[in-house]
């Protein structure tokens, strides 16, 4: 009977350190791949918000690599190193922006290949790139500004309202002087008008 305990606890502890295994595994986001090696290309952001080292890289959703670091350079713009599987060939002119999985998800790189027929090689920098968007700044301004843009309003100061013309007071034989309005369009040349 005790040898059965035994057994039953050292397998419920077995099955416990396997599932743990298992929850490491996933939350690394497949780091523990066997196969393959990498090659690394950098990308400068402005601004690089939540994005945190092993994030991952993805083409079209689809994984493809992790950021292996984040530093800043001389004139203190972010710069992601980006860890790209080697079985992934981009194009030299792809274009990189960081984005959120859904509202509150976690950030992370997309890759946008372009058309050139040369290939990122190790160590090569990607120049079209776009930083992540401050969402709590962008619910601030929307909030703070009523949601639109409001058309301003004339206080009176801008221009003076037209002049009213009496037409009772007018003369049918006067001459009519041809005055420009400032609102209408402006006048045709000569050589246009018929």
């Amino acid at each position: 009977m005790k040898n059965k305990i035994e057994f039953a606890v050292g397998a419920f502890l077995a099955l416990a350190l396997a599932a743990l295994m298992v929850l490491a595994f996933a939350s690394t986001n497949g780091k523990w791949s066997l196969g393959g090696g990498t090659y690394t290309i950098k990308a400068k952001f402005p601004n690089t918000g939540a994005l945190r080292v092993n994030a991952p890289v993805k083409v079209g959703g689809v994984a493809i690599g992790a950021v292996s670091d984040i530093a800043l350079d001389k004139n203190y713009d972010a710069v992601a190193t980006l860890a790209i599987k080697d079985e992934y060939k981009l194009s030299a002119d792809t274009s990189a922006s960081i984005l959120t999985s859904g509202m509150l998800g976690e950030s992370y790189v997309n890759l946008q290949p372009g058309g050139d027929a040369k290939d990122l090689r190790n160590g090569d920098e990607l120049f079209i790139t776009q930083g992540a968007v401050d969402l709590m700044s962008l619910v601030g301004k929307f909030m703070f500004s009523g949601g639109a843009e409001k058309e301003p309003q004339n206080s009176g100061n801008d221009s003076a309202p037209a002049p009213v013309k009496d037409k009772a007071t007018e003369s049918d034989s006067a001459p009519v002087e041809n005055t420009p309005d400032p609102a209408a369009e402006p006048a045709l040349p000569d050589y246009l008008q018929d």
